[in-house]
């Protein structure tokens, strides 16, 4: 049965970042990516993570994996806020909603 349950987890992970991967090609400008990547990647790294600690079933693994899930999601938020800064800054011309 926890096979299962990891089974749900991983692919639920891998969706996520077939939407986030979709969501960098597809979207129109580079705030609009970047909250796509952002948001859906740390989401589908934290499902395939969680189903990696749920499969070793190993307290040091396990911290590991959760210390590396923290720090996903420390960072991401911080490099998509650098990167969109930098982005308006340099002049980056953005979507304004009509297409162009």
């Amino acid at each position: 049965m926890m096979e299962y349950a990891i089974g749900v987890l991983v692919l639920l992970g891998s969706f996520f970042a077939v939407i986030a991967a979709m969501g960098v090609v597809r979207l129109p400008d580079v705030l609009v990516r970047m909250h796509a990547s952002t948001k859906a990647g740390t989401l589908s790294a934290g499902l395939v993570m969680l189903g990696a600690a749920m499969w070793f079933w190993d307290l040091s693994v396990t911290f590991l994996l959760i210390a590396l899930v923290l720090f996903l999601l420390l960072t991401a938020p911080v490099a998509a806020h650098m990167i969109g800064r930098a982005a308006v800054r340099t002049g980056v011309k953005m979507w304004t909603g009509r297409e162009e």
